[in-house]
């Protein structure tokens, strides 16, 4: 799949020159020094899963944020460590990776502990990688603490900024001094309070992720969220979707701690794809970083248009796997069943597992079975096609006239016992939910069947029905 990822916040407003990226920002330094927060801070909301213990965030996650009218995008990252660790090596590399594309680094060091031999290694390869750079000496919280930062000048790269990003003492000035750091934006682009050139906000930050994200044509971009038990290869998928490296990848169960999302370009249109943490039963949820990363996934569900379950096809389907099909399904939005590493499964074990989903899944409906192996590339092309389809489903229209129709062929073809639908209209969309007038109770098989007529005349594809019921003297929902 060639897929380009996209920054956030880059579309084009109707009649304008498509507009360039936002600035990027990105936030480093080593574990445990409150980068996390300082994000939190910028943008105004806790959008990062923040714990007083260093390794929490591991994979780079993008943010949009703005300071006095002016847009940019932050980027947290992971700690960067020295070691032979093949984990903290990726992380590393990450962070290498987002600092090299960056308009201004803030580099995060602990005020209270001082400039260490990591902060030193973190500086020189800061300095190599040529961008404008700025000192944040955080954990500043009281003025008696501000004469310890000056051992940052050590550094080389400028005096230090004090901030708290805890209590955010300081960084209106270090937004200040970013803002003024960013690149100008081109001819053309909103660069400083909106298209109309109006003057931003003077104080305070911007709330990011109020609504959605939005294409180049303004259309709302869909959401599909990666989902699914620890380790069964969510991110790797997430990376291959992309095209690029964005969420850390290893053996190693629990290795995403927050939602990631990157939005691309596609052959289909323009997606937001969303790799969630792996999520496993409460009884087994650790307190902390766990139980906040499980919070984020089951909030980024809660916001997709469409959920990618992703399931490791040499386990089978397992009772979790059911769990988390039953979650996606009262969530309400169209499901795409992923069944990862099929490679790996005997050939003569194929049948059984295909039954189990049929079984062990059927109140998904209509979810199409993707077969896949996202470390090779194996039938991923067709998540694309599926996804677009789901959300064509998701967001149908029937004419009035054409539904009756087909209400009239439905009951001719398997009329109901002592019941006749009399009436029926699209009273919503996403997912499209019909009302049937009838003149009696219907039982809930004939609803199935109807729901199944409705399906395949209307090719509604995976995506949720619902119906609701008008009975002579009594209402029903379903």
């Amino acid at each position: 799949m060639n897929a380009v990822a996209g920054r956030p916040g880059a579309g084009t407003a109707a009649g304008d020159t498509p507009a360039g990226p936002r600035p990027l920002v990105v936030v480093a330094g080593r574990p445990n020094v409150g980068k996390s927060t300082l994000v939190n801070r910028i943008v105004g909301r806790r959008v990062v899963v923040v714990e007083e213990r260093p390794g929490v965030t591991r994979d780079r996650k993008e943010l949009d944020a703005e300071w006095r009218g002016r847009p940019f995008t932050v980027v947290d990252t992971g700690g960067w460590l020295a070691t032979d660790d093949p984990l903290d090596a990726k992380v590393s590399a990450q962070a290498e990776r987002a600092v090299r594309d960056a308009d201004v680094v803030l580099l995060v060091i602990d005020a209270t502990t001082g400039v260490t031999d990591d902060d030193l290694r973190v500086a020189r390869w800061i300095r190599r990688a040529g961008s404008r750079a700025l000192v944040v000496a955080n954990k500043v919280d009281s003025d008696r603490r501000e004469a310890d930062v000056w051992d940052a000048v050590s550094l080389g790269l400028g005096d230090p900024w004090a901030v708290s990003a805890l209590h955010g003492r300081g960084t209106g000035d270090l937004l200040d001094e970013i803002v003024r750091l960013l690149p100008e934006p081109a001819p053309g682009e909103d660069g400083y309070g909106g298209a109309d050139g109006e003057e931003g906000a003077t104080d305070g930050t911007w709330d990011a992720g109020a609504g959605g994200e939005v294409g180049a044509d303004g259309s709302a971009v869909p959401r599909v969220a990666l989902v699914g038990r620890p380790n069964v290869g969510k991110s790797t998928l997430f990376n291959r979707l992309v095209g690029d490296e964005r969420s850390i990848t290893h053996d190693a169960p629990g290795t995403t701690r927050d939602a990631v999302d990157t939005v691309v370009e596609t052959p289909e249109g323009t997606v937001c794809f969303v790799d969630t943490a792996g999520m496993r039963r409460r009884s087994r949820t650790e307190r902390g970083t766990e139980y906040f990363s499980v919070l984020r996934a089951l909030e980024a569900l809660d916001r997709a248009d469409i959920a990618l379950l992703v399931i490791d096809a040499t386990a089978g389907i397992t009772h979790q796997d059911q769990r988390l099909a039953e979650r996606v399904a009262a969530a309400g939005c169209p499901a795409v069943v992923v069944l990862n590493k099929w490679e790996l499964v005997p050939t003569e074990e194929r049948p059984g597992i295909l039954a189990d989903v049929g079984d062990r899944l059927a109140f998904l409906g209509a979810a199409p079975v993707l077969k896949i192996s996202a470390r090779t590339g194996l039938g991923v092309h067709h998540i694309l096609p599926a996804v677009a389809a789901a959300e064509e489903a998701y967001h149908s229209r029937v004419p009035t006239g054409e539904l009756n129709r087909a209400m009239r062929a439905i009951q001719e073809a398997h009329p109901a016992p002592g019941v006749r639908i009399r009436y029926a209209v699209q009273g919503a969309a996403d997912p499209p939910t019909f009302t049937l007038f009838a003149s009696g109770r219907l039982p809930q098989t004939y609803l199935r069947y109807v729901e199944r007529g409705l399906r395949e005349r209307f090719e509604l594809g995976p995506t949720p029905i619902r119906i609701r019921v008008r009975a002579a003297g009594n209402n029903r929902r379903r």
